[in-house]
This record gives structure tokens, sequence and C-alpha cells, in this order.
């Protein structure tokens, strides 16, 4: 389950000292970001909507990755931020994302996070009836420079059973209760859905057009679409991905294999040819140009693919036989608190890479963390690595930007939470820095 590594991250691979430095220097497990990648993914969906002659935007959903050097590209680079917290807002703004271009959402905000919100003219986009209510007051006297507002109506898709959202009849209510012309603009329509499904984004998208339609005749703008997240990453081949999910055996893992609850390792169409795939199906691109209508997406994970890694070192080595097969499980210097997918009872497979390279024998890896859990594992998978590991030797986890290197982040054990370091090109030479959140 090899994935593909990064540009930098080779070079920090095949660098002979300077990862083993950083993490000399560091003194504990860290993760290493490549910031630059951000502005490539986030060009690359801009593109899908020039491409296709959409008026588009692009918001990063920023619960993916609390790294001020992300939103700090996302600035530079013409994307907003999509928040949903009082702290994600003034983290975005401090990093140069301009408050018009932070949209707000999440369930029950606070008054303070609407209040604030109000104040730097963010796009809120309401999930309930009283929530808009509290809003409106705010607007009446808070509202930025005398402009009402902005605000998007979170649709609950047909038959959902989410809690997020506004059903059919609260839509119907929300749209009545904002007045043309008072302190809240009804700027259009949001939604979220779960799965990766492009077919299914596209035809909600054009269901929530003649949404915009009729609030048009109504007298409100009713321009902009959100069409939410989940555009896929591509992490493995397919050729890796099929072996492992046809092939699937409990002898693979150390005590009892993770659930089938997979992430889609492969994604054939990921990111922005997923975008690109929204808008074509059943024309929506036509749909949206000529109904005046500006779409806007909220990708997290695809903003980060290629983004960054986890570095973890060995601390020891122990040799188990089950089924009649031995494997080595590792103890390393973090948990999987830092690597997120196992605390969904599921498991993260792009193989780690062991650093540094030498001469072996392949041997059948697990790879413990430093806690007292018998559960605590960062890879229940007998991962093949090219050699035995040794104490001191480091373990790479590639691609873990998207959501996995600190969602579920705690300083168990009083543990510190491993930092995240920057790693950027300086001519001919890598240079690495503390990104502002570990300072």
């Amino acid at each position: 389950m090899r994935a593909e590594p990064e540009a930098l991250e080779r070079r920090l691979l095949d660098d002979p000292h300077l990862l083993d430095d950083i993490a000399e220097a560091v003194g504990g497990p860290f993760h290493v970001l490549f910031p630059d990648r951000v502005a490539v993914n986030v060009n690359a969906f801009q593109e899908a909507f020039r491409a296709a002659g959409v008026d588009g935007f692009v918001y990063f959903g920023k619960k993916a990755n609390k790294a001020a050097c992300v939103a700090r590209v996302c600035a530079e680079s013409g994307a907003g931020i999509d928040v949903a917290s009082t702290g994600e807002l003034i983290a975005a703004l401090s990093q140069g994302v301009r408050g018009e271009d932070v949209m707000v959402t999440g369930p029950a905000k606070s008054d303070e996070l609407l209040w604030l919100a109000a104040r730097h003219d963010a796009l809120i986009a309401i999930d309930a009836l009283d929530e808009l209510d509290r809003l409106t007051r705010i607007g009446d006297h808070q509202g930025a420079a005398g402009r009402p507002v902005r605000v998007l109506l979170r649709v609950q898709s047909s038959g959902s059973t989410s809690r997020f959202g506004l059903d059919q009849g609260e839509l119907a209510q929300a749209v009545r209760s904002v007045s043309p012309g008072g302190p809240v603009l009804l700027a259009g329509f949001s939604f979220h859905l779960s799965g990766y499904a492009a077919t299914a984004r596209s035809e909600m998208a054009a269901a929530l057009v003649e949404h915009c339609l009729r609030a048009r005749a109504d007298g409100h703008p009713a321009d902009t679409i959100s069409i939410g997240g989940g555009f896929g990453v591509d992490y493995v081949d397919a050729q890796s991905w099929a072996r492992f999910r046809d092939n699937l055996s409990e002898k693979w893992f150390h005590g009892t294999a993770p659930g089938d609850g997979y992430y889609p390792y492969h994604f054939p169409v990921p990111g922005a040819a997923m975008l690109t795939a929204i808008l074509e199906h059943n024309s929506l691109a036509e749909v949206s140009r000529s109904n005046g209508i500006r779409l806007v997406v909220e990708p997290g994970r695809a903003l980060l693919d290629r983004v960054g890694s986890s570095v973890f070192r060995v601390q020891g080595v122990k040799t188990r036989t089950a089924h009649g097969e031995p494997y080595d499980i590792l103890t390393v210097d973090g948990t999987s608190l830092s690597l997120s997918e196992q605390w969904f009872d599921s498991e993260y497979l792009p193989d780690p890479t062991l650093w540094p390279p030498r001469p072996g024998q392949p041997t059948p890896t697990c790879v413990g963390a430093t806690t007292c859990l018998e559960s605590d594992l960062l890879s229940r998978r007998r991962i093949p690595l090219p050699r035995r590991a040794r104490v001191g030797d480091l373990l790479v986890y590639p691609n873990t930007a998207g959501y996995q290197m600190d969602s579920n982040e705690s300083p168990f054990h009083e543990l510190p939470l491993p930092p995240k370091v920057v790693l950027r090109e300086r001519g001919d030479r890598l240079r690495w820095t503390l990104d502002a959140t570990a300072r």
C-alpha cells in the first residue's frame, strides 16, 4: 500500500541528515508540512471552475488541519476558509484571510461566533431557525459598517436522517422570516452530503438552483450555492487497493481486525477532477451560468493532499507469532491520537517509510504506541517493512495532513502534542521552521 510521495517529502527522505536533525531538535514525534502544495491544490479547484466557465469560489474546511501555514497559503492563493468556531475564525483572520472570504458553518453557533462573524462580513450558513432569529437580532445592531449579514440556508436533503440542516417546512419558514432590505441578506443555500458521489452533489445543487429562483421572486439576491466538501483523495494505486479490499484477512492484523468502514484509499476521480465531474453532470455548469449562480465548495482533505507527513521514532521492538507466522511489534514515541483513523475502528492504510534506508529482509510489522492501552496501535496491519526496524529508526507516515495529524490529538499521559514543522525549498536547500501553532 505504497503512497506516491510529494516531491519535497522525497527530498526529505533522500537527505542523509535532515530528517534526523529535525527529530533531534524537536525531541519527539512531529508532523512535517509542505504548504506550497496547498497552493497547487487550491489552484486545481479554481482552474476547474474557470475551465467550466463557472463563477466559483473555494473555501478550505479548516477543521481538517489547524496549521497556520495552511491558512496563510489559502489567503495568498485567493481561497477562503470555512470555520465552525470563534477560535477557527480568529485563526483565519490572523493569517490574512479577509472576513468576507470566511464562511461560518456548524450547528448551534454561539452568539459570540455569530457576532464576530457579522462584524467581519463573513458568510454564515444557517442550520436552525433559532440561529437565524439570534443572528437577526445581532444584525440589527452589529453588522459590518451597516451592511446586512449575509447568510446561506443549509438544506437537509430529502429523506435524510441527518441532524444538520433545515427540513422543507423549516426552510420555507426561514425564507419567509428574512425581509428584503432587513438586517439579514439571503445570499443563497447550502448543503453537505456524506459519501463521495459526484452525481448526488450535482443533482442536489441543481435542486437548489430552483430554491434560488423562488427566493429571487420574493426579492432576495439568492445567487450563491455551496455544495460542501467530500472531495476524495487518491492515496494508493488501484491495484493495491483492490488487492487489499478483495483479499482482506484477519491474519493480516495484530489482534482483532478493524471493521470494514475503510476510507476509499484509491479514488479514481479525486479532488478537482471530482469537481469537474459535478459541473459536467446534467450540465450543472450551464445551469449555473444561465441563472447567474455562484457555486462554492468547502474541501478539506482534498486541499491537503500530499501536504504533510507524520514522523515517529522507534523506541522498542518485539517479535510475536500468530497463525504460525512471526511478526514484529514496534513501540513508537507517539500515540494513535496523532493518526486519527484508528480511533474510528478503521486503519490508515498507506504504508509508512522506515528511515534511514538500510539493507535487510522484508519484515511484517505492526506499530504500537507509547501508552498503556492495548488498543493504542498506529498500525494493526502487519506492514511489510523492507527490513527489521531498530530502536532509534524513524517511521514516516505519508499524506497525513488531511484529518489524520491533529483531529483527535490529546496530551494523554501528559505527553506533549507533536509540533508541526514547515518545510520549504530555499534555492537548492530545504529549510524548516516551526509552524505558528507550535511556537
